[in-house]
């Protein structure tokens, strides 16, 4: 099951190498990425709204576009994570090259691995591509157009989307392959053996069906055209702010400790250790959700105001649910790491977060947990295994490997028939005892 844009935000990293890198490159556009993390956090900075039922209205809203397969957040997150997955393992490849050429006898790496060069120079090639068929499924345009997104690039590219295309510049053009980094790419794409490097390319192979075109030589020319639209926009960000591979490394030194000041090692490096692609990808798709979540939330409401017939919903199932959720309030919150839920009572409540003291524990363990990690129980009505019909449980997942909020709707036996909290009823499905907590 994939997750869903509440998960994938909630989980986006407040701090790791990552976000250091998006800081030291944050220079090139100052003030447009403040590593928005947290859905809940995301929704009140993007709209402004402070009312935790609205919040809780637009969160319902927003889970349950993004897994509208007529909408296309969930295919911009896949192409997203797969570039720079794929990205990842070239990375490696390219840094063992590296590593062949900086210490004498492990040369013969360089003749087991891609030329870094090359490698890298169709890693950015492809980014833009990817930045392209990303940027027109989240603005409605039917086929990928380079020209609809230069205009854009150029005009109103901004916050995580304007960053993520700075450190492309920095992370993935200036830093490995130097000041003439365009020529190069040209060099590369207009070369007479452009189709079978390119095409051949692990990461090209990675996102190829992805890429317009019914044969290899019509994506090479969407590539080609890619590039040429982009790379006016390219040279004059550079320009105007006066970037070098110098002043990258100088301001990566700000917030990462680099003990090494050979550029293309530490690009390869960087490249094989950061996710910026996936990072500030989900933080894009976060944003254009939420908004237009909030405009049908907003249109709802007003209709709900006008219509004398249908009093306005103020309250959705999940604060209903936490309405019962006050201060003293006994209940069982989860943890992660030990898998299980612990006795506790609810001490202070803010919007949907809730202060909770662990029974037997001592006061330094004291903490908030969202709603999603908190329930209420009567042991009265549940079965032999502890379980009742309401009762909201966890799910374990072997595919992802995760914990899953759901819900009981039905008991038969040793099986659960369970709603996932945030999907739609087409995921309900029967699950064994073994995989609920």
């Amino acid at each position: 099951m994939e997750k869903s844009i509440v998960q994938l935000v909630d989980e986006l990293p407040a701090d790791n190498i990552t976000v250091k890198v998006l800081k030291a490159v944050d220079f090139v556009a100052p003030s447009q990425w403040n590593n928005l993390v947290g859905f809940d956090n995301s929704v009140r900075a993007i709209t402004g709204e402070t009312d935790p039922r609205v919040i809780q209205r637009i969160r319902d809203k927003a889970t349950v576009l993004y897994q509208d397969p007529q909408q296309s957040y969930q295919s911009v997150i896949r192409i997203y994570q797969t570039i720079d997955k794929a990205d990842t393992a070239m990375a490696a490849a390219a840094l063992a090259n590296k590593v062949g050429e900086k210490i004498g006898f492990l040369s013969f790496l360089g003749n087991i691995t891609p030329k870094a060069d090359v490698t890298q120079t169709i890693d950015l090639v492809l980014k833009i591509a990817i930045e392209i068929i990303a940027f027109c499924k989240l603005n409605g345009i039917p086929q990928p157009n380079p020209q609809e997104f230069v205009k854009s690039l150029s005009s109103n590219y901004q916050g995580a989307a304007l960053i993520r295309m700075a450190a492309l510049v920095c992370i993935d053009g200036l830093l490995p392959l130097g000041p003439d980094f365009l020529s190069k790419i040209q060099g590369l794409i207009s070369g007479n053996d452009a189709s079978s490097q390119i095409t051949q390319n692990p990461v090209f192979l990675a996102v190829n069906s992805s890429l317009p075109g019914n044969n290899p030589a019509e994506k090479l020319g969407f590539l080609t055209q890619g590039f040429n639209s982009v790379q006016g926009w390219i040279g004059g960000l550079v320009s105007k702010t006066g970037l070098t591979p110098q002043t990258i490394f100088n301001s990566l030194g700000n917030f990462i400790q680099i003990a090494d000041d050979n550029l293309d090692f530490v690009a390869a490096f960087l490249d094989q250790t950061t996710n910026y692609y996936e990072h500030t990808g989900i933080q894009t798709v976060a944003y254009s959700v939420i908004q237009k979540a909030h405009a049908l939330v907003k249109q709802e409401m007003l209709q709900e105001q006008q219509s004398p017939s249908r009093p306005a919903d103020t309250t959705s199932a999940v604060s209903n649910n936490n309405s019962e959720l006050g201060v003293g309030k006994n209940v069982e919150v989860w943890d992660e790491e030990e898998e299980d839920w612990y006795s506790a009572t609810i001490e202070k409540v803010k919007d949907n977060e809730f202060f909770i003291h662990y029974a037997g524990y001592g006061s330094s363990y004291d903490e908030w947990v969202g709603s999603d990690d908190i329930r209420t129980r009567s042991h009265s009505t549940s079965d032999d295994n502890g379980f009742a019909v309401g009762l909201k449980v966890k799910v374990w997942d072997d595919d992802d490997e995760d914990w899953y909020s759901a819900v009981i709707n039905k008991i038969q036996g040793q099986q659960y028939y369970v709603h996932y909290v945030g999907y739609d009823a087409s995921y309900d499905e029967w699950v064994d005892l073994e995989e609920i907590a």
